[in-house]
């Protein structure tokens, strides 16, 4: 009786499970997850694999010393990265700018006047339409009293922008409803003596005319080039309820449009190119016309090019490999939009630029997984496993579908879905016995990147709203649930999420810094899951098989734990009348530990 270990390194976690083999019969012990150490398929992943390890005889009990055996999967790294469709680059010159949407500015409506500086007002005569600059620091009693004097005096005050936050508190004070504007954190780099215009839209509203090309052309007068250049000033106000825009004679607005280039796609007995800037559907078109796709590489000096060679030159880097040995084996190619700051704006304002997001996978020798197998022997002898062997066990797809089998309710034919963290890996078991494996780029981590982009998260920000439902906290007793029914907590919500939207990690709120409503981010989430996992899901499935001839999927991997994947996965393959759920793994793992237990489990077919 032998004691033995599989270990299935994924993108993001490394799995173990711990058995003793005797005659042909397993006994499965015990299971254990890490995160990956390292980029897959590469010597960094020793430390998780080791810890995984000890992990899975912790739970069974079992002693390192006893171990014999440890079969790891043929791990094939993927690595991820954004190339730009199309950058407008905005360049606002020193005499033209534009403002930003603070959240409570005061007063409503439009108003266009003359920039004066706060400690110039008094010079203004009668009739002058003057929009006040008031530097930060000064109070806002004193700013709404010398305001109010100038209103007395007949000055036309039309507008005010404010270094402070205190739109509201000189709003309540003024004797006429102006257009106010706080928050500019670059209020000095307002030109004084230049034509501007502020516009605040009333509460649930948003700016029209700031937002508007037209709306700019006629409040400055601009002819038909004149708007054309300023139509990127406008991109990047629309949506929100208080803007500024401050313009010169001799003011220009000036667009430098970065390509994106384009990606050669190299097939088995021809080469596509095709323009990035076309957009994902091209994209994956000329991929599926390649398949199966040999490798990829991008024009040299745009965005597409250095994103390949960025992929190419990290695997080569990290697994000792020459780059002309690294081939990308798929790509998935997705439109999103990508919030891009606008140079010279008064407050880090953005405009949403298009954008595809590629997914590329890295195919390598299978030089560099023996290095991580010695690597990993080594280690564990020298820690007190000296009679332990390390076996490159084989492809994680037929691997999946041997530890799919344990499902309960499952048998011969099925195909099983591992979604993973970089790659989505799909296999048709037949009745006969044999395996047919696909891998395709792109899975969790890119979903991550797609919500982090199009809402401007930071990445644990954009992980938590893939992973968990969201609510808006209402009061401070009450959330509302994306689903619409109410939560009421006994205790005060934390003061943080009031008013905010929040991601539920049972029973702790996570606020989300973005001005974007629930909806709005329950949108997002939805979508960058439907463009990855579900055209990944059918992606695979067409490649493996005829739809309409597949009865039963069965889903495995972390992202098949995920509360809305299996859902979307499933509604897509329902007019093909397939069965589609997750898996079970020997009736006590869920979707998880499929790869390891198959590991162990196909040395036992081949004992």
């Amino acid at each position: 009786m032998s004691l033995v270990v599989g270990v299935d390194i994924g993108n993001s976690t490394t799995e173990a499970c711990a058995a003793r083999m005797h005659e042909g019969e397993v006994a499965f012990l015990g299971s254990g997850l890490v995160p990956t150490t390292g980029i897959k398929g590469t010597t960094a992943n020793v430390d998780g694999v080791v810890a995984a390890v000890r992990a899975a005889l912790r739970t069974s009990r079992s002693p390192l010393g006893a171990l014999r055996t440890v079969f790891v999967n043929e791990a094939t790294p993927v690595i991820s990265g954004l190339a730009m469709e199309t950058i407008t680059e905005t360049l606002i010159t020193e005499s033209t700018m534009i403002g930003h949407d603070p959240r409570t500015p005061g007063g409503a409506g439009l108003g266009v006047g003359v920039t004066v500086p706060f400690g110039e007002l008094d010079g203004c005569s009668p009739g002058d339409e003057v929009i006040a600059v008031v530097p930060a620091g000064v109070d806002f009693a004193v700013v709404a009293k010398t305001l109010n004097a100038a209103l007395d005096r007949g000055v036309q005050l039309t507008g005010a922008v404010l270094g402070n936050d205190d739109a509201v508190l000189v709003a309540n004070r003024l004797e006429a409803m102006i257009p106010i504007v706080d928050e500019v954190r670059r209020v000095d780099a307002v030109p004084s003596g230049m034509r501007a215009a502020v516009e605040v839209a009333a509460p649930g509203r948003t700016i029209r005319t700031l937002s508007n090309p037209f709306g700019i052309a006629t409040v400055f007068g601009l002819d038909a080039e004149q708007t054309r250049a300023v139509s990127p000033v406008a991109r990047a106000l629309t949506g929100i309820r208080s803007a500024v825009v401050v313009r010169t004679p001799s003011g220009e607005v000036s667009d430098r449009r970065i390509p994106a280039g384009s990606l050669e796609l190299q097939g088995e007995s021809a080469v596509l190119r095709i323009d990035v800037g076309e957009g994902a559907e091209a994209i994956m078109t000329a991929v599926a016309r390649l398949a199966p796709l040999k490798d990829a590489g991008g024009e040299a000096g745009t965005n597409a090019g250095g994103m390949t060679a960025t992929v190419k030159q990290s695997m080569a880097d990290v697994s000792g490999l020459e780059i002309t040995d690294v081939r990308i084996g798929d790509l998935l190619a997705v439109d999103t939009h990508l919030p891009q700051e606008v140079r010279g704006g008064l407050a880090g304002e953005v405009a949403l630029e298009n954008a595809v997001a590629l997914a590329a996978m890295v195919r390598t020798s299978h030089g560099p997984m023996r290095a991580v197998a010695d690597s990993v022997q080594k280690r564990l002898r020298d820690e007190g496993a000296p009679g332990v062997e390390v076996v490159i066990g084989g492809v994680e797809a037929e691997m999946a579908t041997r530890g799919a089998l344990t499902t309960p309710g499952t048998d011969r034919p099925l195909v099983v879905l591992d979604l993973g963290g970089g790659s989505t890996d799909a296999a048709l078991a037949t009745p006969a016995g044999s395996i047919t494996t696909v891998h395709v780029a792109g899975a969790g981590d890119l979903v991550t990147r797609l919500i982090g982009s199009e809402l401007g998260v930071e990445r644990d920000v954009a992980e938590s709203i893939k992973t968990s439902p969201l609510a808006k906290a209402e009061s401070f007793f009450h959330l509302r649930l994306e689903d619409g029914t109410v939560r009421f907590s006994e205790a005060p919500l934390p003061p943080a999420t009031f008013a905010r939207v929040v991601t539920l990690h049972g029973d702790s709120l996570l606020p989300v810094p973005t001005r974007h409503s629930l909806e709005e981010v329950r949108e997002v989430r939805r979508t960058a899951k439907q463009r990855v996992f579900v055209v990944n899901a059918l992606r695979a499935l067409r490649q493996i098989g005829d739809l309409r001839q597949i009865g039963f999927v069965v889903l495995l991997g972390g992202s098949a734990l995920d509360f809305e994947i299996p859902e979307l996965i499933a509604d897509a393959l329902a007019p093909y009348g397939i069965v589609c759920g997750t898996g079970n793994v020997r009736g006590t793992e869920g979707p998880r530990n499929a790869v390891a237990s198959g590991l162990v489990l196909a040395r036992r077919s081949a004992s």
